[in-house]
């Protein structure tokens, strides 16, 4: 990883594709508490969470001020200082009609964030005898594809080669329906490998369905009441929950865009889709606890954490950035462990920084804006470096065809038209009526196309992946693109940046 730049990689590998660049060093908190803001776009906050921190009045202006220009409904944030939550606030709208305030209680679904506490739970049970790292497959379920060869490092570290069975950023129909884990490993763990194991890295949710179900057969527990026992009740995270089976009217309400449009109500994933690899809803305040317990080696062994946060290589040495269940990167030499996490409707991002003791946490209710990554580099140099606004971008080359062919995409989108046999059936699903109508509303003001480049090149979910940037004559926005095999489009996603 090249310095001062991180991949994000979540359930939306658009976000892995999205390179940070982040100076950032030692901060010291500022003297003055930050007031709160009478401004349409922040709700209110709990004057025993929102402390001085890293972030003053300006400060704290300008992220509502982000955050009602960018049209999410709303953002949550939350951010630790020498093992103290030393700021938390919600700014806008936990749901939108009826219109309702969100504030530090409320709770987002954290997605792939919630991977970290299934590794926990695991590094428990190993703690207790129960299971092992190192142990296979096969000694749990030997019916797996290759299961006498994978181990359980390889599952959480997304070195096994299982295939992704969720690598789409938008909800596909067959999400709709309810599920199980096993329905869900009887489709994708019993099919060939997208590799041998070990010899590459690929994100894959079905590896941590894969994990939570060898910890439940191996202790004869269900993972979140275990985790509720072992972690939630002891961390006082009081809002942490399983999404799929305990909603409350006063969590975040789910919300997606097509292209630049308006905030939309998003279809949500039935029960069952996400168990291990995403399924838990919290308030970022109760995540910044697990973040604190982290950062203080709290709740697992020394040992345990070495091994959390330890890199997996390749079977032939090269780097994966990757531990289990966390990012590994650096800001400016200083070192990050991270995640990030996107379910229907809900974007979360949670960075450490071990050597500065310091956690910035952003949660957002819309999916389809890449919002949260900017507010999380510009709140961490707040509070780690202000002096410092360093960036970067990745680059890439493509052939000519390659970027033909996305800028006429691009361009059928600003006349609400798309040529379907370029598209897969999930994509046209994807593609209604009403989201053809708010591509153009809100494309075909941006004037002409005037280029397109390549940011980002890789695989996922047995697909290529591809991020893209268009430059319109009075915007730039990011193209976010899955391609199968045969040539098809599966994911076409504009993403607008902040």
């Amino acid at each position: 990883m090249t310095d001062g730049m991180i991949a994000a990689r979540t359930r939306t590998y658009f976000l892995r594709m999205t390179l940070l660049a982040v100076s950032l060093t030692c901060g010291v908190a500022r003297a003055q508490a930050a007031q709160a803001l009478a401004t349409p776009a922040a709700a209110s906050t709990s004057q025993t969470a929102a402390q001085a921190g890293g972030i003053d009045a300006a400060e704290q202006r300008k992220i509502s001020e982000t955050v009602a220009a960018s049209g999410a409904p709303s953002v949550s944030v939350a951010v630790v200082e020498q093992g103290k939550l030393t700021y938390a606030k919600a700014f806008g709208k936990a749901a939108l009609d009826p219109a309702r305030a969100a504030d530090v209680n409320t709770r987002y679904a954290v997605g792939s964030i919630s991977k970290q506490f299934t590794v926990a739970a695991i590094l428990l049970a190993v703690e207790q005898g129960k299971l092992s790292l190192d142990d296979k497959v096969s000694k749990y379920f030997p019916d797996m594809t290759r299961a006498s060869e994978i181990t359980v490092r390889q599952l959480l570290s997304h070195t096994s080669g299982y295939e992704d069975y969720a690598p789409q950023d938008y909800m596909i129909p067959e999400w709709t329906k309810p599920t199980t884990p096993e329905e869900i490993l009887d489709k994708w763990a019993k099919k060939p490998l997208d590799f041998d194991p070990g010899t590459k890295w690929q994100y894959s949710n079905t590896n941590y369905v894969l994990a939570g179900k060898i910890f439940e057969k191996a202790t004869g527990e269900q993972l979140v009441p275990f985790l509720q026992k072992n972690v939630f009740d002891p961390l006082e995270m009081t809002t942490a929950g399983d999404c799929s089976v305990k909603k409350t009217p006063e969590d975040a309400v789910a919300y997606t865009r097509y292209g630049l449009g308006p905030a939309r109500p998003a279809l949500r994933e039935g029960p069952g889709w996400y168990f291990a690899a995403g399924e838990l809803c919290m308030a970022p305040a109760d995540l910044a606890k697990w973040d604190i317990a982290f950062l203080q080696k709290k709740i697992l062994s020394a040992k345990s954490y070495e091994e959390f946060q330890r890199e997996v290589p390749l079977v032939d040495g090269d780097y994966t950035h990757y531990a289990l269940g966390l990012e590994l990167g650096q800001l400016d030499n200083i070192p990050a462990l991270y995640h990030g996490g996107e379910v229907s409707g809900f974007l979360a991002y949670s960075f450490m920084y071990p050597t500065r003791g310091v956690a910035v946490i952003v949660c957002s209710n819309q999916d389809g804006t890449d919002l949260i990554t900017p507010l999380e580099r510009e709140i961490a140099r707040w509070v780690m470096e202000p002096e410092k606004r360093d960036t970067s971008a990745a680059t890439g080359t493509a052939p000519r065809a390659e970027l033909d062919q996305v800028q006429g995409i691009v361009e059928g989108l600003q006349a609400g038209k798309i040529n379907r046999a370029l598209f897969t059936s999930n994509a046209n699903f994807y593609f209604t009526d009403a989201a053809l109508a708010d591509f153009k509303d809100s494309l075909a003001p941006l004037g002409k196309l005037k280029s397109v480049t390549r940011t980002f090149a890789g695989l996922r979910g047995g697909m290529k992946a591809r991020g893209y940037k268009a430059e319109f004559e009075t915007k730039t926005v990011s193209l976010s693109v899955y391609m199968t095999d045969d040539g098809l489009y599966e994911q076409f996603l504009v993403v607008e940046d902040f």
